[in-house]
């Protein structure tokens, strides 16, 4: 069996719905408990922009999932009544399956992920990057990040980027899909607001803990923005 991470997205509209999804990040937990096949799984909000975001956004919300298997994982899509209920409260969602391709670095102590993908550099890429920021690099990162989220939007290369996290300023993450992994590439080493950040990352040490990892995406299930994810790498 080959692990494999999945990613579910969910979109929340009114106001009932969007409180009981930020409770989720508090009280969801108790349901992931002895979860057949599930390794590794994380319950995150949201920032406002493409990126790494101070600003959050309560309409929102990610589930991130390791399996032994997507035997698993889709058994878990269709059955469990606690994924099955987020999604009924939910305008739209998405689930995206991947095999891990590489990942340097730690999340809570620990690497979960397994890579043993070959990445292309004319085929899709999804890259997660995540950091924990030390409390007393919290202003000069967010003076810094800010940019880099808005130079984003400039690529025609990207399908989509969501910032998400496990907590608000603190523990950030961004989950990107580049429709191939060229393009992508291209950005993180010629974008220059995005070197400045990398640059700066090392010099000040912002981080206490931090992940990356890059993934070969091969399934889209659900609707985004309107849109048929299948079709997002297209777009």
């Amino acid at each position: 069996m080959s692990q494999i991470t999945t990613c579910t997205f969910f979109k929340l509209e009114s106001f009932s719905n969007k409180l009981w999804a930020l409770s989720q990040m508090q009280l969801g937990h108790t349901y992931f408990k002895n979860i057949e096949g599930l390794v590794f799984y994380k319950l995150l909000g949201s920032g406002a922009e493409n990126g790494f975001s101070s600003k959050p956004n309560f309409g929102t919300y990610a589930l991130l999932c390791i399996w032994e298997s997507e035997t698993h994982a889709t058994t878990f899509f269709e059955k469990n009544s606690y994924f099955n209920k987020y999604k009924s409260k939910s305008a739209e969602s998405f689930t995206v399956y991947a095999h891990a391709a590489e990942a340097h670095g730690k999340w809570d102590g620990k690497q979960p992920f397994i890579s043993h993908a070959i990445l292309s550099m004319d085929k899709p890429v999804m890259v997660l990057t995540r950091a924990s920021i030390r409390l007393s690099k919290l202003i000069s990162f967010w003076r810094k990040v800010g940019n880099v989220s808005k130079s984003l939007e400039e690529y025609d290369g990207l399908a989509m980027s969501i910032g998400v996290g496990e907590w608000p300023l603190i523990q950030q993450a961004t989950l990107s899909i580049w429709k191939t992994q060229a393009e992508m590439i291209d950005y993180a080493y010629k974008n220059e607001k995005h070197k400045e950040v990398v640059r700066l990352t090392r010099k000040l040490k912002w981080y206490k803990e931090e992940l990356f990892a890059r993934f070969i995406p091969y399934k889209f299930l659900g609707q985004w923005n309107g849109k048929n994810v299948e079709t997002i790498l297209e777009l």
